[in-house]
């Protein structure tokens, strides 16, 4: 009697709600991710203060002589250390589109503390441009924080790499080393120098180094909890790839910013690395395995009003002009077509014609000089007068 009491009282036990346990996880992940690309913004505002603060006092000292730029620096490596922990809770898929908090916080923090100054006319629209920007990005991350995906594996060795060799992640990997190759060639040998075609090289090692960040994150983590991971080969290829493809994302990025806008930049490499680092992490980690398609639905609502509201955002920032002279070389093509012949312009000190353009025919068709008309004087009453008297 007391046994069947005793297996009655096991079989109506409830067992222990995972979905709670989830839930907390992703709630960990997700504040850590918030709040560390906060803390990133106010770093970098207040790095660029000391920079805007040296420059208008006139200060001889370097910007890295200063306690705000230190301690900018301080609080930067403080919010990357809490965006990387958030990796190891919650969902790669969820943690990416979070890195639209720092184009938020950065929008306000320039307006309110740093104080940009705007024109009358465009003050007002700007204003309004951010503010619905802010509130659709806030949307957006709130849908997707309510139903992003729920997946939760411990990143044990074992498990990387079973994921590491699953054929989906190896047909994806072939597919984005085969875009990546053929990306670089029209990059580098046919000089297609497009916006699009740089950003799309940053995603495609962005992607790389999230996957890395999530499995060196969670292999950490795990060993902090008991489980030592870190005599696993794997660990320390995931590392190499998350530092090398890091390293390689910061030069691209570089180069982009020398040639386009830094705001029309950053929302679009926000929108084609954030697409592509969901879908490397929907493949790799395998995020929303079991989900159904209310959740995929509001996770793709998430997704695309985070978008819109950091195209909103950063289309308040202003552009910077490039200065151009008043006269180019490119604009007199008579001087480049005597560039492109060999001819210099001035010759060498000591030469016959120093201080005189050496003749060229093709220059003297472009550029005749111009006549003037020679106008005679007639002689005043008094010169003749006085020639007379001579």
């Amino acid at each position: 009697m007391e046994v069947q009491q005793l297996q009655d009282v096991i079989l109506t036990t409830p067992a222990p709600d995972n979905n709670h346990v989830f839930y907390k996880e992703n709630l960990i992940g997700t504040l850590l991710a918030i709040f560390g690309h906060f803390v990133i913004s106010i770093a970098l505002n207040l790095q660029k203060y000391s920079h805007i603060r040296l420059a208008g006092l006139k200060d001889p000292r370097s910007y890295f002589k200063t306690k705000t730029w230190w301690f900018g620096l301080l609080l930067m490596i403080l919010g990357e250390i809490m965006v990387f922990s958030s990796y190891a809770f919650a969902p790669l898929s969820l943690i990416v589109p979070l890195s639209a908090v720092s184009l938020i916080a950065s929008s306000l923090i320039g307006i309110i503390f740093i104080k940009e100054k705007w024109k009358p006319k465009e003050f007002f629209r700007r204003y309004i441009l951010s503010f619905v920007g802010c509130g659709l990005t806030i949307i957006g991350i709130y849908l997707l924080v309510t139903f992003g995906p729920n997946s939760h594996e411990k990143m044990t060795g074992d498990v990387i790499v079973r994921h590491l060799v699953s054929w989906p992640y190896l047909v994806y990997t072939l597919v984005e080393i085969l875009a990546f190759c053929s990306l670089l060639y029209f990059y580098k040998q046919k000089n297609a120098n497009y916006m699009i075609v740089i950003l799309l090289l940053v995603a495609l090692l962005g992607s790389t180094t999230v996957v890395s960040v999530k499995a060196v994150a969670g292999m950490i983590i795990v060993s902090i909890q008991g489980s030592m991971q870190l005599g696993y080969p794997i660990f320390y290829v995931m590392f190499v790839c998350m530092v090398a493809t890091a390293i390689a994302q910061a030069s691209y990025l570089s180069q982009a910013s020398q040639l386009y806008d830094s705001a029309l930049i950053s929302s679009v490499n926000y929108i084609v690395s954030t697409s592509i680092a969901i879908c490397a992490g929907a493949i790799f980690y395998v995020d929303f395995y079991g989900e159904d398609v209310l959740h995929l639905c509001m996770f793709s609502l998430g997704i695309l009003l985070a978008f819109l509201g950091a195209f909103l955002i950063t289309r308040t920032k202003k552009k910077k002009k490039t200065f151009e002279p008043y006269v180019t070389m490119s604009s007199l093509s008579g001087l480049q077509s005597m560039h492109d012949n060999g001819n210099a312009i001035q010759p060498d000190f000591g030469s016959f014609s120093y201080g005189t353009l050496q003749n060229n025919d093709s220059f003297s068709e472009i550029y005749t000089p111009a006549t003037l008309p020679v106008v005679t004087e007639e002689a005043s009453p008094a010169t003749q007068d006085h020639n007379k008297t001579e």
